[in-house]
């Protein structure tokens, strides 16, 4: 043999056997702020699902003891639920009128003020139209009476 000395083989694994593999866990462990989220998330999850629970356990139990209350004051209940409903459709739909109007007024306002609200290029367009179709009409009426008075001049030629 010779002096040199032959390299001694490596003891662990080619990827750094467990050192490398604590290196990894390490690398892919959360961090501080990522627990404390997943912590909260976990407990806000926990909390809102014992929660959902607890609601439809009180409504199923509700409505066991109450259906019987519930079936006996039936011919008042529909009724009533009738006339409520119609009441807030009324109010509802009184409400939602009452905004379409202000919000018409205000875009008139702005339309007569010069400011060229939304759509107002639309409505010039639209207003153009109706005046020619206008003076279309007019124009044919005028053609059209005209036509009207030589035939009555040719079916009466005295009057």
């Amino acid at each position: 043999m010779t002096d040199r000395q032959r390299p001694t083989r490596p003891t662990t694994a080619p990827n750094g056997g467990a050192a490398g593999l604590l290196r990894k866990l390490q690398d892919l462990a959360p961090n501080s702020s990522q627990l404390i989220g997943l912590l909260t998330l976990v407990i806000s999850g926990t909390i809102l699902l014992f929660l959902t629970g607890l609601t439809v356990t009180i409504s199923v139990l509700g409505l066991v003891f109450l259906a019987p209350l519930i079936v006996l004051s039936c011919p008042i209940w529909i009724p009533a639920g009738v006339v409520l409903f119609f009441s807030v459709a009324g109010f509802v739909s009184v409400f939602g009128f009452g905004v379409a109007v202000v919000a018409g007024l205000a875009w008139m306002y702005k339309y007569f003020r010069g400011f060229n609200p939304s759509g107002s290029d639309r409505f010039e367009y639209a207003r153009s139209r109706i005046a020619d179709t206008a003076s279309q009409v007019t124009d044919y009426a005028r053609e059209y009476r005209g036509y009207l008075q030589s035939k009555v001049k040719d079916a009466a030629p005295g009057a």
